[in-house]
């Protein structure tokens, strides 16, 4: 069982000097990182200003990529097996020296001014606690599932509220203080996860401010097939998610929970079931049309966004995959229901699912 985080009441209120610039330490978890470790960390060298250090854990000791941090000047930690982003994040946090402790993956790019970003929005605003930033709109991939998956995930970040109430640790810096108090991430996502959520869900029971900036971009190197997406979607993400709801975390009206992906999720089992039932009520046909439509109109702006970034035909199979994460989606969180409020009720586990 991996490490526990400490309880909210524990955490200090983030409080700085007014305009005072915050020094940044950068931390890099990383696990055969390849090529796309390489441009993160040649990224990060170019950037302007420069972090006060950039901390590399590698997640298992990995040979390759020791040797290319430590040839990047990063100060380079490792652990003996690999135990997920969470405990790599939390060895790299313990050992920074900055006041802000900026979070990267690494297989994203960041801007050039990222750490300069960063920096700023933390002296700008000494209450403060936690931000995070945006994936740019030209991914690295070239396939459509990356693409679309890259592209998604950045409009929905540019298209939600600033005053933010989760965190994102694939482009998130927090002060170092305040995630310390509150016990990092938490150890038992053995995997890449919803770590990074179940983290904001506590900074924000503790009183903390998150804010999103948008300006903060870095660009994502991954190239997502159907395999790797739909695992990383449900396994991932809304099985665990479901975890903490069934836990007693709130839906948010907010990035991927907000009301419109809620109704959206309701009209698309409306249309499955429309669908299925047509051969047996024919008078239900005339309501797929409608349905469907309704899901369009709500969606419109999402699928203006995919239309004028690459044209008709990438927007009218975006779409369809837009709908088929719709009932992926709800069908996982049924699932994580049962399974969690039901048969985790009965076993008494508490354990935070990995996968």
């Amino acid at each position: 069982m991996g490490r526990k985080p400490q309880d909210a009441a524990a955490s200090p209120r983030a409080v700085a000097a007014p305009g005072v610039t915050p020094s940044v330490s950068v931390v890099i978890p990383v696990h055969r990182g390849g090529s796309a470790f390489e441009a993160c960390l040649s990224a990060l060298a170019a950037a302007d200003p420069a972090a006060r250090e950039v901390i590399v854990v590698a997640d298992g000791g990995g040979a390759d990529d020791r040797r290319l941090a430590a040839a990047f000047g990063a100060e380079v930690l490792s652990t003996a097996a690999p135990g997920g982003p969470a405990r790599a994040r939390n060895l790299g946090a313990r050992h920074a020296s900055g006041d802000v402790v900026f979070f990267v993956d690494a297989d994203v790019v960041p801007e050039a001014d990222a750490v300069a970003r960063v920096a700023g929005a933390f002296r700008e605003a000494p209450d403060l606690a936690a931000l995070f930033g945006a994936y740019d709109d030209a991914p690295a991939a070239t396939n459509f599932l990356s693409q679309y998956k890259n592209l998604l995930h950045h409009y929905v970040h540019v298209n939600s509220r600033e005053e933010a109430s989760t965190f994102w640790g694939a482009c998130g810096a927090v002060r170092r203080e305040v995630f310390l108090a509150l016990g990092g991430f938490d150890e038992r996502y053995g995997r890449p996860s919803i770590e990074d959520i179940e983290f904001g869900y506590r900074l924000r029971r503790a009183g903390h401010r998150i804010r999103l900036v948008k300006e903060l971009r870095v660009k994502h190197l991954k190239r997502w097939t159907v395999t790797s997406l739909l695992r990383s979607d449900i396994f991932d993400r809304a099985l665990p998610w479901t975890r903490l709801i069934v836990r007693g975390e709130p839906f948010i009206d907010d990035l991927n929970l907000n009301r419109k992906s809620r109704r959206s999720v309701a009209l698309t089992f409306l249309l499955l079931a429309v669908l299925a039932a047509a051969p047996l009520l024919p008078w239900l046909a005339a309501a797929v049309v409608p349905v469907a439509a309704i899901l369009l109109w709500l969606n419109r702006d999402l699928y203006g966004f995919f239309r004028r970034r690459r044209g008709g035909g990438f927007a009218a199979c975006a779409v369809l995959w837009h709908w088929l994460y719709f009932f992926y989606g709800g069908l996982a969180f049924g699932v994580g229901l049962v399974r969690y409020r039901l048969l985790g009720k009965r076993s008494g586990s508490k354990r935070v699912p990995a996968a």
